[in-house]
């Protein structure tokens, strides 16, 4: 769970502090890579990118941000990769579910919508 205090502490902190996620569990790229490897899927560094930019996007928001939201912000962010047909060439289960699970993530508010690629 985010500390408001910490997240103070960390606004006013250097830059080598700003950006990092606030009291979730230890991650790596590491151990995305592995439990990808796990699911059958090769990270490769589009894939890395599109985790990193959701770790960014949780360091800088929480979980304000519903899935829509983010969905659209991830293609504007890749739109010159290819946007939504990239995204989903290398999420093939959703950008937002299957990304978040291996970058150690919450899911998003709105995630339960198929569109969005869950798994129920």
């Amino acid at each position: 769970m985010l500390d408001i205090n910490k997240m103070v502490e960390q606004e006013h902190s250097g830059p080598t502090v700003r950006g990092h996620l606030i009291d979730l569990e230890p991650w790596t790229e590491e151990q995305a890579i592995e439990r990808a490897h796990r699911d059958g899927l090769e990270l490769t560094d589009g894939h890395l990118a599109i985790i990193r930019y959701l770790r960014d996007c949780y360091a800088d928001h929480g979980g304000t941000v519903n899935a829509r939201m983010l969905v659209h912000s991830l293609e504007e962010e890749f739109a010159g990769q290819g946007g939504h047909k990239f995204l989903y060439n290398l999420f093939p289960l959703g950008p937002i579910a299957q990304a978040s699970h291996y970058a150690g993530l919450p899911m998003p508010p709105g995630t339960r919508d198929p569109s969005f690629g869950t798994t129920h």
